[in-house]
């Protein structure tokens, strides 16, 4: 099974394309996951970009969150997902939903999803993220058991936010959860907020030893079942998911530095390929 690992876009929007393709190059990722621009020079100028340096492309849509009412979040996603899918991505990585929606609308929206992801033969996975419709174990649960062919991104950070703990005490959670997994985001986590300062810190070894063992799981998972492939993608975010430091704002870390280190740890971790 080939482990592919992703750089995350978000962090970088200030770089020009050929500027951020370079320094993922650079760094040793396989690929880049990003919003694809709506804007046709634009989004072919970026997708050539990607073809020429040989790298891989997981394609995002997260600005539904834009629109808090259920029309218009279908109407977004629908446009959304089109602009997405039809790149012919390897997958496409939704925010999908709200936590306050009822269940019969997110489920008119993982529909969506799942026809336009058909009809473009590219696979659409949901974001465990705060504020989705699967932003709390709870929520998410009735919808697996609703809808056995629903699959998810994990981002599991967002739950030890959401339910103040590493989720140790809800290991039955996370059995029905994780064999639902087929692409990580690979950030770490902690009781208080969904991104540790530095996960290298000796303070922040317990969060990070509890999501190698969710992460390691998935791709156990994964290659039981006869998958081809595993994607992750390390995503510490910029400010405010970097902390800063009080009245100065300067930020206590990197995360342009965080996801190459944390790209270093997966690959010696999983290397290229699990045999």
């Amino acid at each position: 099974m080939e482990i592919l690992i992703f750089a995350p876009h978000w962090g970088s929007n200030e770089l020009a394309p050929q500027a951020f393709i370079e320094r993922v190059l650079e760094a040793g990722f396989d690929g880049i996951e990003m919003s694809l621009p709506q804007e046709p020079v634009a989004r072919a100028d970026w997708l050539q970009r990607i073809a020429d340096a040989g790298l891989g492309l997981i394609a995002q849509q997260w600005e539904t969150v834009f629109h808090p009412g259920f029309e218009a979040q279908h109407g977004a996603l629908g446009e959304l997902l089109h602009n997405a899918c039809s790149a012919r991505p390897l997958l496409v990585n939704s925010h999908t939903g709200k936590d306050y929606f009822t269940p019969a609308q997110n489920r008119a929206l993982i529909e969506l999803a799942d026809a336009i992801g058909a009809q473009y033969g590219v696979p659409v996975l949901h974001e465990i993220h705060r504020s989705r419709f699967s932003g709390h174990p709870m929520l998410l649960l009735p919808y697996l058991e609703q809808l056995p062919g629903l699959r998810l991104t994990a981002d599991l950070s967002h739950w030890c936010c959401a339910c103040e703990s590493l989720l140790e005490e809800q290991p039955e959670t996370l059995a029905a959860v994780l064999p639902r997994v087929g692409h990580i985001h690979a950030r770490v986590g902690h009781p208080q907020g969904p991104q540790v300062a530095d996960f290298r810190a000796p303070e922040a070894q317990q969060a990070l030893a509890r999501h190698l063992q969710w992460w390691d799981e998935v791709v156990a998972l994964r290659h039981a079942a006869g998958a081809r492939q595993i994607t992750l993608t390390p995503e510490f975010g910029p400010v405010p998911y970097t902390q800063t430091l009080p009245y100065s704002g300067q930020e206590v870390s990197n995360a342009w530095e965080l996801n190459v280190a944390m790209l270093q740890l997966l690959r010696a971790r999983y290397g290229r390929n699990r045999a």
